[in-house]
């Protein structure tokens, strides 16, 4: 026991305030802005200021601290996968240059979970061929993978040689025009049927809003599930109609979950996405959008609950199922709008 620990309790809202300040800030160097959780994002510096990427991040991590207040630490490479290894290496606040020059010094002796997405369930695998060091597995090379682990192999092999050429996304934009979805990583992992309900409508409240802002309707919804140990599941279904409901969307996005959960997985990190995008417009003409009165009815509550959230915060009218534990609903997700990372590696 300690008996003069002090414990005090999370800011979120703060936490957010900040994460804020710090993108606002990283915009005003680039457009190019992917957000990888709360507290992390990354910057496509291509064609910065002297073409020089590690004195712009220099710049950025002593603005940080002198008008936020904040240590950051930035890593700086030509592809994703270095540049978010590189930013853990020399916390709290420091910056990592990793180049092709000096790539297989830094990278190489580093421990293989030290890799963006590999969890504990593909570190295991690795050990049992007796690979500890990234090294070592770029050793083994792509097709020895690809052979003992499938696609996931090579896409392994490929992050690890600095060979993954994804671009950075521009958060808003393109899932705006073919999909629409929010994610979040729980305080705490789901384990009950009511806990994993409860997010579930959470973020389907949130999709279908934005669906509606955006004057679309979806025919497919799509879910993410993130583990305790890192495995990933995604999967998708067609919509009976399409739909821009809340109503509708999340008891579709419920029942891909629970039928593709193990029913101990503990979860870590949910995301409901809608998919197939059709302009509501086109509907209308079809006179295919609220074919029944009930849906329409439903349509117009749903729109009421739109303006008096807009009106007295997200949080002004809940749905009961939301109160049963609010540590896991309290989050205004539409205004919120945080993209949390879900791994890849799980298996």
């Amino acid at each position: 026991k300690c008996r003069d620990l002090v414990l005090v309790p999370p800011d979120f809202a703060c936490y957010l305030h900040y994460s804020r300040l710090a993108s606002e800030l990283y915009r005003e160097y680039t457009d190019r802005v992917e957000p990888f959780g709360i507290d992390e994002c990354w910057l496509d510096l291509t064609g910065c200021r002297n073409d020089d990427g590690f004195a712009v991040a220099e710049e950025i991590r002593a603005r940080v601290r002198h008008e936020l207040g904040l240590t950051c630490s930035i890593g700086v490479s030509w592809n994703k996968v270095y540049a978010k290894l590189g930013s853990d290496l020399n916390k709290p606040d420091g910056t990592t240059h990793i180049t092709r020059t000096n790539a297989k010094s830094i990278v190489y002796p580093l421990p293989a979970n030290a890799l963006l997405y590999v969890g504990p369930a593909t570190i295991r695998k690795l050990r049992r061929i007796g690979v500890k060091t990234i090294g070592e597995l770029i050793a083994l090379g792509p097709d020895y993978l690809q052979k003992r682990f499938g696609i996931v192999g090579l896409k392994l092999f490929r992050f690890a040689a600095g060979l993954d050429t994804a671009p950075v996304t521009v958060s808003g934009h393109e899932s705006s025009v073919k999909s629409i979805g929010n994610s979040i990583t729980t305080r705490h992992d789901l384990c009950t049927e009511e806990d994993i309900r409860a997010v579930t409508y959470m973020l389907s409240e949130s999709v279908a809003s934005r669906l509606r802002s955006a004057d679309m309707a979806a025919r497919t919804v799509q879910v993410s599930l993130r583990d305790d140990q890192f495995n990933h599941i995604e999967r998708q279904a067609p919509l009976l109609f399409p739909t821009q409901l809340c109503t509708e969307l999340a008891p579709q996005a419920f029942e891909l979950i629970m039928s593709n959960r193990f029913s101990d997985q503990r979860i870590r990190s949910l995301g409901v996405r809608a998919c197939k995008l059709i302009p509501v417009a086109r509907l209308r003409q079809q006179s295919y959008l609220f074919s029944e009165k009930k849906r329409e009815l439903i349509f117009d509550l749903e729109v009421t609950v739109d303006h008096l959230r807009k009106r007295y915060g997200g949080l002004s009218v809940r749905r009961g199922i939301s109160l049963v534990d609010r540590t896991l609903t309290e989050h205004d997700i539409r205004s919120e709008n945080v993209i949390h990372p879900v791994g890849v590696f799980g298996s």
